[in-house]
């Protein structure tokens, strides 16, 4: 179930929100350090971070999920945000070169029918690029924020559902160490928590940002051809000595 767009816009508004949006712009900065040229889309709530990208990328589009609700964006400019349904996106195929899903994958009611549906908007070789809520990290387990929200995932379920839907992921990276407390001094130790989560490889990131490739060609399970059973020998009609035909094996 899809959190209501107001309520994200207001998270993203506040103090905690704030801090989310510094760590995770930085954590998807780090994968996608250059988009020039590039049609970026974003799906679910991605305004906070389509941003890094609008300047450089040939184009950025914000999908916003009809369940969810749409907000325009940019605030100050020609819309790029639209209402949409998200396993039917108003795309061709190939019509996009990167995807970026944030608060979408883990509220999403069909998860595999969405991933499908990005693969086939995705140009060949494509790429993608998920937040997805940690399945073992304090953000997902509480309702305070958006990430509390929907089915977190672990590791293996995202490497899991990305196969399935003919993906290949290929880089991997976390964030929001900061416990999800919105108090002043959480908020103003967040740089430290990042930063000794991310130096001891600690297991209870808030998030899961993980990068994969569109695989073009796909595996197909080979058929056993059937063979044909041939009896050794067949009855042939031969002339006897009398003149009638009898049947020899």
């Amino acid at each position: 179930m899809f959190v209501d767009v107001v309520d994200l816009r207001n998270f993203y508004a506040q103090g905690l929100g704030k801090v989310a949006r510094r760590f995770i712009g930085r954590g998807i900065r780090a994968r996608w350090g250059d988009t020039k040229g590039q049609r970026v889309l974003g799906i679910g709530y991605a305004t906070p971070y389509l941003g890094l990208f609008r300047e450089e990328a040939e184009r950025c589009l914000a999908f916003m999920p009809a369940a969810q609700g749409v907000v325009k964006w940019p605030s100050a400019r020609p819309a790029l945000s639209a209402l949409v349904d998200e396993i039917e996106l108003p795309l061709t195929d190939g019509a996009v070169d990167r995807a970026l899903l944030v608060h979408a994958l883990e509220m999403a009611d069909d998860a595999v029918a969405l991933l499908r549906e990005i693969w086939r908007v995705l140009a060949p070789n494509g790429r993608l690029l998920a937040v997805v809520p940690n399945r073992r990290g304090l953000w997902a387990r509480t309702d305070s924020t958006p990430f509390g929200h929907g089915r977190p995932y672990s590791r293996s379920q995202i490497t899991s559902i990305l196969r399935e839907t003919w993906f290949t992921p290929n880089g991997w990276g976390e964030a929001l160490y900061v416990p999800p407390v919105a108090r002043g001094l959480f908020l103003r130790s967040a740089v430290a928590w990042e930063r000794t989560g991310a130096s001891l490889s600690a297991p209870f990131a808030g998030v899961h940002i993980v990068e994969a490739t569109k695989q073009v060609y796909r595996a197909i399970p080979a058929r056993r051809e059937k063979r044909t059973l041939v009896p050794a020998l067949k009855p042939v009609l031969a002339p006897s000595a009398s003149g009638t035909a009898r049947i020899q094996k």
